[in-house]
């Protein structure tokens, strides 16, 4: 019990003390004008109230990744815990808030945009192409998780579910975003905080299930021995840093209606998915004895599975089990809704088509959603992999773009060089050893991912480490 509270202490002290040292670092200035009054459109660029802002941006980024990951993240024991905490506060509530503050200061544009800015036009072009795939993955991955948890409530067929999740989110695409996500939201977040704190409190009174019964056991306790480094790193992902978020921090970023807002908006929704993702890592290490019985679970049901039985057995049935499921279901339907947006405003400002007609918006809808119905018939769990290792990588140049923009202006741009650097080797040796990947062995992966790293740093400096510039104003 003291290391899940301590976990969560230390993850609302780093939003007070690093937040506030990244925010100083960038440096706001409330007396800009923000996209979302500048450029407003009635469409994307929507003025809305801070609290609102902050809401979505949470429920945007907190798809399934922060359930579903730390569950299979708990299958190596506690140091899950401690990984959310350090990634959280050091890699990923930064990544978000860069993310989402170089595309305030650049008229709210997409991650392509912001990231060929300061890296170059050939890191724009891969941009274009890998985010939009990305965000495809993730709405096919929250499309089908969703389904089955509503296929076991229900009884209705996983298609059904599929295809009335796909049609939500068609709307929710192509409707002005203060019409749907904006109304819609609020009750989402209320089932979601219904979920997080009802959860937490059965399992610390249960008298079945002891809280963290395997202590500070930092040992990798994975039934199948996966190692810890780098598998763990990819496997919990939203839960800790995720290159998803960075497509969807621009979205509110043509929301905000002043600079300062940043930290609470983007550093602090960051933290707040890190406290779902504590939780759901706490749940699974506690509702079952041993990491064989979670992993038992695991491949019998899946990670939804574990969802269902945690909340059935921990609530009893009726009202409070049908809310606590319904919370986790909101989370990637409240992901893969606004996935699919981004990537129609990614192609939209590819290709300079203007997205505030609706048969616009339909030309690039349209499609979009056809090729993603297609890759929906495909494996989820060889879609979920390759989601995976997209997402951090997506991560990876999202930090090192930051890096640059911290060091082209002279400032501390260690505190993104030494994450993007991390997450380097993460996603090489990751790739290096997979199967979707090159197969190699884990020992010859890992040099292979730690030279990449390397490689990075020195490519890093001998780019930036003379270059310096100003803001300009259209920044």
């Amino acid at each position: 019990m003291v290391l899940f509270f301590a976990c969560v202490g230390l993850l609302i002290a780093g939003y007070f003390i690093y937040g506030t040292l990244i925010d100083r670092i960038f440096g706001p200035d409330p007396s800009r004008a923000v996209p979302a009054v500048a450029m407003a459109d009635g469409v994307d660029y929507v003025p809305m109230p801070t609290y609102k802002v902050w809401l979505v941006q949470l429920l945007n980024i907190a798809g399934l990744g922060p359930i579903f990951g730390p569950i299979l993240g708990a299958l190596y024991g506690p140091s899950a815990l401690l990984w959310i905490v350090i990634g959280c506060i050091f890699a990923g509530a930064v990544h978000d808030y860069f993310a989402g503050m170089l595309s305030l200061r650049s008229n709210g544009e997409s991650v392509p945009n912001v990231v060929g800015r300061e890296l170059g036009p050939i890191f724009k072009q891969f941009m274009n192409y890998f985010s939009v795939i990305l965000l495809l993955l993730v709405g096919i991955v929250f499309v089908l998780g969703p389904g089955k948890l509503l296929s076991k409530m229900t009884g209705l067929p996983v298609g059904a579910w599929v295809a009335i999740i796909f049609a939500y989110y068609f709307l929710a695409t192509i409707l002005p975003i203060d019409k749907i996500i904006g109304r819609l939201y609020p009750i989402f977040g209320a089932l979601l905080l219904f979920m997080s704190v009802s959860l937490t409190i059965m399992i610390i009174v249960s008298p079945d299930h002891a809280l963290l019964p395997r202590g500070l056991q930092m040992a990798n306790t994975h039934p199948k021995d996966l190692p810890i480094w780098p598998l763990m790193f990819i496997t919990i992902a939203c839960g800790a840093i995720s290159g998803f978020h960075a497509t969807q921090s621009p979205l509110m970023a043509r929301c905000v209606q002043n600079e300062k807002n940043g930290r609470f908006v983007f550093y602090g929704a960051m933290i707040g998915e890190g406290i779902i993702g504590l939780i759901w890592a706490t749940l699974g290490l506690s509702f079952y004895p041993d990491a064989a019985s979670l992993g038992a679970a695991i491949a019998k049901g899946s990670p939804s599975g574990v969802v269902h039985e945690i909340a059935t057995s921990l609530l009893g049935g009726g009202i409070g089990t049908t809310l606590a499921v319904l919370g986790v279901v909101i989370l990637p339907i409240t992901s893969g809704d606004t996935a699919f947006r981004s990537a129609r405003l990614i192609i939209a400002e590819y290709i300079k088509m203007p997205q505030k007609d609706v048969m616009k918006r339909l030309m690039v809808a349209v499609p979009l959603f056809a090729i993603g119905y297609v890759i929906s018939l495909g494996n989820f769990n060889v879609i979920w992999r390759y989601f995976g290792w997209a997402n951090q990588t997506l991560a990876m140049v999202v930090l090192w773009a930051a890096a640059a923009y911290l060091i082209k202006r002279d400032k501390p741009h260690w505190v993104c060089t030494i994450p993007a650097a991390f997450m380097t080797a993460v996603t090489f040796s990751y790739i290096s050893a997979e199967k979707i990947g090159f197969g190699l062995p884990y020992d010859i992966a890992n040099g292979i991912g730690i030279a990449a790293a390397v490689a990075a740093l020195v490519a890093f400096f001998v780019a930036f480490g003379k270059k310096k510039t100003t803001e300009t104003p259209a920044e």
